[in-house]
């Protein structure tokens, strides 16, 4: 028999993908999540059937969220990963030995159960005595933080359902509290493409530009993610992306990646005009 995964991406387009078999299929008290062995791709985790990660192309999503912000701010030791609790984002954070502590919110313990089983190489880190794993609501968590931390990574899903309260401009003004004076905070802020998905990362956009005094988009090619293009948000008290940019500090780190690099990240902050042109107006609004 024939199977596939399909993700609607909008009433008039989906991604499919071959499937070979289903390897896990659980429902927890939030979610239906799933792992796929595809031919393309490899394993694939689902959530309530939208894609969160693929073998094949995880790690443009992983280097492209954590690299940058450890590229410009010189002194992280402490970070906060809110979001799907899959362990990429942790296995690229464990790679630096001046990170002395890591906090993993993620609210649902079975996904991380499952990338546990069938995704280890993406949860290989989950276990590092560095990480401190709080499986607990993160707008909750996130209330109770001050001055905290040097980085907060937002890994989460899109703003629809279980995780719509982590775009909101309350969740935004509790990290920037959690933050310390010269703290960063990344965001994955979905596809400008297609309509909905654009009207999203708009909202969220103007949310993190009225909390932060610092804020800027950068962008990725993911294929599995809708219409292969993705973006992120940096936020900052105190740092530019690109104008506090220490190469020769990241260089000297040695990190072999397989997407990120110095001028990659330069480069992914010089947006296509229609994006421009779509945050522009965002922030002209005030």
């Amino acid at each position: 028999m024939d199977l596939w995964f399909s993700e609607n991406h909008t009433p008039d387009v989906k991604l499919s993908l071959r499937v070979n078999r289903q390897l896990y299929a659980k429902t927890s008290d939030y979610q239906r999540i799933e792992v796929l062995d595809t031919p393309e791709f490899g394993r694939v985790l689902t959530l309530d059937g939208n894609i969160m990660l693929t073998e094949r192309d995880e790690f443009i999503y992983d280097e492209m969220i954590t690299h940058v912000p450890m590229a410009v701010h010189p002194n992280i030791r402490r970070v906060l990963v809110i979001g799907v609790g899959d362990g990429g984002v942790i296995k690229e954070l464990m790679r630096y030995e001046q990170i002395k502590r890591v906090d993993l919110v993620e609210m649902d313990e079975m996904v991380a159960e499952a990338c546990r089983q069938y995704l280890p190489e993406n949860a290989s880190r989950l276990d590092d005595e560095r990480v401190r794993i709080y499986y607990e609501n993160a707008l909750k968590f996130i209330r109770k933080c001050e001055d905290k931390y040097d980085l907060i990574i937002v890994d989460s899903p899109d703003p629809f359902g279980p995780s719509e309260g982590l775009f909101t401009r309350e969740f935004y003004g509790n990290c920037y509290k959690a933050l310390k004076e010269d703290g960063i905070m990344v965001n994955q802020q979905g596809s400008p493409f297609y309509a909905e998905d654009a009207q999203a990362m708009a909202r969220s956009h103007k949310r993190i530009v009225n909390t932060f005094p610092i804020s800027r988009v950068y962008q990725a090619h993911i294929p599995t993610y809708a219409a292969g293009y993705w973006l992120f948000g940096f936020a900052s008290k105190k740092y530019h992306p690109i104008d506090d940019l220490d190469a020769e500090r990241w260089n000297s780190y040695h990190l072999k990646t397989r997407y990120y690099t110095i001028r990659l990240h330069k480069g992914a902050f010089y947006l296509p005009a229609f994006l421009e042109d779509m945050l522009l107006e965002v922030e002209s609004e005030g």
